[in-house]
């Protein structure tokens, strides 16, 4: 059987039905807005394009539109800032749904339902740790206006297929719908907002993959020579909920001897198998202890896994409601970086998806019969996985939680000496107290977060390092030759270092929505996104559009990461 890449997605336990406008039912279809890919930077790019009254196709790969936070199962991850500033008015808008999600819609006890700043998981990894089914009905929330008025037409489990292209002009991408159908969309403008940034090589957009050198960026944290194949970690996220009075041990994994005795090779070296609650430290690189306790009853100190990404807490919740916390497993323990899902054959892309499936099932049978509990015994057999929570038959995310993709070669590419503390401050002069990010005059969003890299296929350790509250450049969401396709998620004018910061919740987000504003602003006055760049009054237009619209282009001064 040819593989292809439907075959990243996970089967899915059912499969809702959308309404396509008349317009869009074709084999070809007119839009004034092509996105390719329904993850948060897509729907973000959705609704800044029909806002502006356009016609727009998105296409998703899985089932469920929202990326990062639905199909990937990853709770948003943001800065200190986030409940004042620091992302655009529709984000903050996801975000009060999400809560008020919970309010309308949960048995939650008064203080909880009173709490303006309510966390629904109690997960220590942000303020607003949630389930991603929750996630998805507030985005099919904020777009349903526009899919009810034929406004857009949303495509999931659509897979690319192929472009046509004109010289530097994306003409038409053609696409597999859910009936295994060939359709083909034309339209002014493309927005790229796949997780690996498929449309680059299907447009012949230039980009570049992996780690740049430091001869090619002066990047202080760049390796001396490039690596195009050295790629973060993916990995297959999953739930676990807890019941100590029943044994959930799932069959022993096809790969779990390897999985339970790997030791991985990296430079700073790992501190001894992977399936342990000692890892590197992400910053220093020395062991770091954690420990696991499901019961909540260890008083040892240090990080409880279990509350990490906790997104089911049932102490907020009326009795009975709930029988058991649940937690998201995005860790290191199940990082895959022995291969990579894109810039290789289809064949080697399955098979290292198929091995990271096996790690994340090697962790849960670890964790359920061999992990050390804080009590001196071994294993929780109580562990189970909540396959309702991710719409998966086996309890895994539908898709792999991406953290680095293609890349365009862009007009203005953001390099760590711009954002990174210590490298501003060399290249500044200014003491740590004094340094702030780069500011760029085409802004048109604003981010933070620490650059943190995950351990990667070509064998290094973390990169982390400290980072300052930064800016979008309008720059980076432009392509040196292309003119009708822009970037909408990790795929902008970054490095592989600046990735590390520019990739997560928030940042996509504005990053898809100023994408979507640009396209619909150029469609209505008849522009190209680099006139509006480099004309000064055309981009003081657009930067007032995006305020406007509640899109923040500028940071109060704030501490670094």
């Amino acid at each position: 059987m040819k593989l292809t890449r439907r075959s990243f997605v996970q089967t899915i336990s059912a499969v809702p039905v959308f309404s396509i406008p008349a317009w869009a039912s074709g084999r070809e279809i007119a839009a004034d807005v092509a996105i390719i890919g329904g993850g948060t930077g897509g729907c973000a790019a959705a609704l800044a394009a029909c806002r502006a009254g356009l016609r727009v196709v998105m296409t998703e790969e899985t089932l469920w539109i929202g990326g990062q936070l639905t199909a990937q199962a990853v709770p948003p991850d943001e800065h200190p800032w986030i409940e004042w500033f620091g992302c655009t008015a529709a984000y903050r808008a996801f975000r009060n749904g999400v809560r008020q999600y919970y309010r309308t819609h949960y048995p939650l006890l008064p203080p909880h339902a009173e709490n303006p700043r309510l966390n629904p998981g109690g997960g220590a990894v942000s303020p607003i740790t949630h389930e991603p089914r929750v996630a998805l009905a507030v985005l099919h929330s904020m777009l349903q206006r526009y899919l009810s008025s034929g406004r857009l037409a949303l495509f999931t489990r659509a897979v690319p297929l192929r472009a046509d292209t004109e010289g530097a002009t994306v003409r038409a991408v053609e696409f597999r719908d859910d009936s295994g159908a060939a359709r083909i969309v034309r339209a002014p403008y493309f927005i790229d907002a796949t997780e690996t940034g498929e449309l680059l090589p299907l447009t012949r957009t230039e980009f570049v993959t992996g780690a740049e050198s430091r001869a090619q960026t002066g990047e202080l944290h760049a390796p001396e020579q490039p690596q195009p194949a050295n790629h973060q970690a993916f990995t297959v996220c999953f739930a676990l909920g807890y019941d100590p009075d029943a044994d959930h041990t799932i069959d022993r994994p096809e790969e779990y001897s390897f999985w339970r005795d790997y030791v991985p090779e990296m430079r700073p070296p790992w501190p001894g198998r992977l399936l342990a609650w000692t890892m590197s430290d992400p910053i220093t690189l020395q062991p770091r202890r954690m420990f696991f306790d499901p019961t909540l009853q260890a008083k040892e100190p240090g990080l409880n896994l279990w509350l990490y990404r906790r997104i089911i807490n049932k102490a907020i919740y009326e009795p009975g409601f709930c029988s058991t916390d649940v937690t998201l497993v995005n860790w290191p323990q199940n990082d895959y970086w022995l291969g990579n899902l894109y810039g290789v054959a289809p064949e080697e892309a399955a098979r290292h998806l198929r091995r990271a499936r096996q790690l994340s099932l090697s962790l849960v049978y670890w964790m359920q019969t061999e992990a050390p509990r804080p009590d001196g015994g071994a294993g929780w057999k109580g562990l189970h996985l909540r396959p309702d929570i991710t719409g998966t038959a086996d309890g895994l995310a539908m898709y792999p939680y991406i953290r680095e993709s293609r890349r365009i070669q862009a007009e203005f590419t953001v390099l760590e000496h711009h954002v990174g503390t210590e490298a501003r401050m060399q290249a500044t002069g200014r003491p740590r107290e004094e340094v702030a990010a780069e500011p760029f005059p085409d802004s048109v969003g604003v981010g933070s977060y620490r650059i943190d890299l995950h351990p990667s296929s070509g064998g290094d350790n973390y990169i982390d390092v400290s980072c300052l509250p930064f800016q979008i450049p309008l720059g980076a969401l432009i392509p040196k030759r292309v003119e009708n396709l822009l970037p909408a998620s990790k795929n902008l004018g970054v490095t592989h270092i600046t990735n590390g910061c520019y990739r997560l919740h928030p940042v996509e987000w504005n990053i898809g929505e100023s994408a979507g504003a640009l396209a619909a602003h150029c469609v209505r006055r008849g522009l190209r996104p680099r006139q509006v760049r480099n004309t000064e009054k055309l981009l003081r237009e657009f930067q007032d559009l995006l305020l406007s619209q509640g899109v923040e282009i500028a940071w109060p001064r704030l501490r670094p990461l």
